[in-house]
């Protein structure tokens, strides 16, 4: 158990000191405020207070309290990591706890005041703050060695969690000051470490979560057990938009263990003692549906739909020149067509939910990607403030922004359960995997087109690109990300486009369709990244140049994506011949701040189809805070990007989901994982993020190496045509 100190308002960059009292040991915080959304400043106008980030106790364990979900990405250990360095703890006294969900204390500085974990914001919205949390823990740790001893701090050394007086001969540990410390003044300034001086930062330490996750002792929401426990789950509309008409409870109530039958705002829930008799009784319910106002249009219907669109103007996200005229007028013009499935995210980890109504208000248990956002939404629901909802944030079996939903939907139904049966008990409500499937939220139909013109020489004289899809954060508390129509996440990757071209035009028509939209590991640079580095290939072949070498003309403006496109391709031995029957591929990209380029090998197999069996990538990220973390990171990526590009997409027939599980939602096959280089940029840049970038250049590099096998273009995925011939 840890306990919060009270808050106080205090200035920028003041820190928080909690009394020994109630921690037993000392506890500070930090609040550093880099950027934050305009919209949700202006509207709340509050003030931003301090947090508690970290606890030193009498034992010499140094607690550090992560504002953000692990979900399998490292951020525990990358945040520990940083704190970690300044307050020059040694590793192995490290431990990592979640903190509270209280956005007054633990927002996504990226973001406002909103508790979240998502953009691969983590460790760079948390790199300054953690840093200077460190430095004055182990500043006041100082200060009370030196009361203690009666000595001069400056004659103080701390090193690996010794804090040590040379003149004296004297050492002790953290813990042995904790307490003193804690009453001492927090200091107003601190001086952080030159990165020459880092001993922690940039090095390959071992996760803090590998042991628990390796001897089966880490908890995740499925694992939560307490006495009364119930659980539930919810029939809900085949077609989307649906809603329940009527329903008979008396087959399902008659199922041994079911306890309840309730209609909810998202369907009718059955509830049990355990989890197999509440989805037997889901499965006896009979349920009439309307469907009035759901959505009924099938794949096919919204891709002809979408086709039509990209060749009408859409609302203009960037304009240079005219892009029209130019290709007008260019001695070559090229035009493609791109389009992208529904896809869903498929955590390992079902999706699941406790909510517990109490006198004093809820609680909840979830490995949540948004804390406040279920906050909001569990305090509408039960006419209670967002405060006296208290989430016990759990540790995630993945998530790829899943578990990021902005109508917090498990969240809400774990909540709306819990007071339709009177609040007698917790409830856990589960979701399985055809739930999730079938009824959950996907990253959107795209149809792009694009139009290049090349002069005479092969240079870049024109590009139209044009984008046909939802809006992700329409109608949610995230809409301020649209500006003049535009949705940023839609666009992401191609409004950004850093090849060089005197006429630049992006355009996004926004679709109304009734598929619930959400933003995908890496979102709008999952389409955008393909279109993008697919075509530039192609318009490389065009002009008679090597792609490296083209792309390198149309990047002198970028270093950085140059870095890491010449690191790839030197990796990979670009410009020596491939081995027999192998293709080779790039594609560069940025997302979320940090620079990917990779290099696939694929090799053509005897029945026609393809292997992918080496992929090279270059990853410029800032400055590393732990290598084994990005490279894993990487690799995760490309194997879940390799995925969703070799067999992933959610078809519509009639308005309802045609595919249900594993079995026609595969995920990559170890055999189908390709052999993975990894090479890290050296950058004293502030650190961007990882959990994301790896992704995008995977199915392009992959598809550009496919047309060197055979010729032949893709331009719609999945890669269905690359498993067999």
């Amino acid at each position: 158990m840890f306990a919060i100190a009270q808050p106080v308002e205090v200035s920028r960059r003041s820190l928080l000191k909690g009394s020994a009292a109630a921690t037993a040991g000392l506890v500070i915080g930090f609040h550093w405020i880099e950027k934050v959304f305009a919209k949700a400043t202006s509207e709340t106008g509050q003030a931003i207070t301090p947090n508690a980030f970290v606890r030193i106790a009498a034992d010499n364990s140094v607690t550090v309290f992560s504002k953000h979900l692990e979900m399998g990405q490292g951020v525990y250990t990358g945040l520990a990591t940083i704190l970690a360095e300044e307050l020059d703890a040694n590793w192995d006294q490290i431990r990592v706890d979640s903190a509270p969900a209280d956005p007054t204390l633990y927002n996504n500085l990226n973001w406002g005041p909103v508790q979240g974990t998502g953009g691969s914001s983590s460790i760079a919205n948390s790199y300054e703050q953690l840093r200077h949390v460190g430095a004055a823990a182990r500043q006041m740790l100082v200060a009370a060695a030196a009361e203690e001893w009666a000595v001069d701090g400056e004659e103080i050394e701390v090193s690996k969690g010794v804090i040590s007086h040379p003149a004296s001969g004297r050492s002790a540990r953290f813990g042995d000051f904790a307490e003193l410390a804690a009453q001492l003044p927090v200091p107003q300034e601190v001086t952080l470490k030159s990165p020459k001086d880092f001993s922690l930062i940039g090095k390959p330490l071992h996760r803090v979560d590998h042991a628990s996750k390796t001897n089966g002792t880490a908890q995740y929401t499925i694992d939560v057990k307490m006495p009364g426990l119930l659980t539930a789950v919810v029939a809900r509309p085949p077609k989307f938009g649906g809603k329940v008409k009527s329903f008979d409870p008396s087959d399902a109530l008659a199922v041994p263990g079911v306890t309840d039958v309730v209609e909810i705002s998202r369907g009718v829930a059955v509830v049990a003692e355990h989890f197999w008799a509440a989805k037997t009784g889901r499965e006896a319910l009979e349920i009439e549906w309307d469907f009035a106002e759901a959505e009924t249009r099938g794949s096919e219907e919204l891709l002809q739909f979408y086709r039509k669109l990209t060749e009408q103007p859409g609302v203009s996200a960037r304009k240079e020149g005219d892009a029209d005229a130019a290709i007008a007028g260019a001695a070559r013009s090229f035009t493609a067509h791109f389009e992208f499935p529904f896809l869903a995210h498929a955590p390992m980890e079902p999706l699941d939910c406790i909510a517990n109504i109490t006198d004093g208000g809820c609680e909840m248990w979830s490995g949540t990607q948004l804390q406040t956002v279920d906050q909001w939404t569990a305090s509408a629901i039960l006419g209670i403030e967002p405060e006296q909802v208290v989430i016990h944030t759990q540790l995630a079996g993945g998530g790829f922004g899943r578990r990021a939903t902005p109508d917090s939907d498990v969240a809400s139904e774990a909540v709306s359960v819990a007071k339709a049966i009177g609040g007698r008990a917790p409830v856990k409500v589960v979701w399985t995997r055809e739930d999730d499937i079938r009824g959950g939220r996907y990253r959107p139909l795209y149809v792009h087109r694009i139009r290049a013109g090349l002069g005479e020489s092969g240079e870049l004289l024109g590009w139209e690109h044009r984008i046909v899809g939802q809006s992700i954060v329409a109608n949610t508390p995230f809409e301020g990300l649209i500006q003049n129509q535009i949705d940023a996440t839609s666009v992401e990757g191609a409004r950004n486009l850093p090849y060089h071209a005197a006429n630049l035009s992006v355009d996004l028509h926004t679709t109304d369709v009734g598929v619930p939209p959400l933003w995908w590991r890496a979102v709008g640079s999952t389409h955008n990244a393909y279109s993008t580095e697919v075509f530039l290939d192609e318009l490389a072949e065009a002009a008679g140049v090597d792609p490296v070498d083209y792309r390198r003309k149309l990047l002198k403006d970028h270093p950085r994506h140059l870095v890491v496109l010449n690191l790839a391709a030197e990796k990979a031995g670009w410009g020596r011949s491939a081995p027999d029957g192998v293709g080779r591929g790039i594609a560069v990209h940025e997302s979320f701040d940090s620079y990917v380029a990779q290099v696939a090998d694929v090799r053509l197999k005897p029945d026609g189809g393809v292997k992918v069996e080496r992929v090279v990538c270059a990853v410029d990220c800032g400055r590393a805070i732990n290598p084994d973390v990005i490279r894993a990171q990487m690799e995760g990526g490309i194997g879940y990007g390799l995925g969703a590009a070799l067999h992933n997409e959610v078809t519509l027939e009639n308005g309802e989901v045609v595919q249900s599980n594993f079995h026609d939602y595969p995920s990559l096959r170890i055999d189908e994982m390709p052999e993975v280089e990894v090479h890290i940029v050296e950058s004293e840049a502030p650190p961007t993020g990882v959990g994301e970038p790896g992704l995008p250049p995977t199915a392009p590099a992959v598809a550009n190496a496919y047309y060197q096998l055979t010729g032949r273009r893709i331009r719609r995925l999945p890669m269905t045509e690359l498993l067999s011939g």
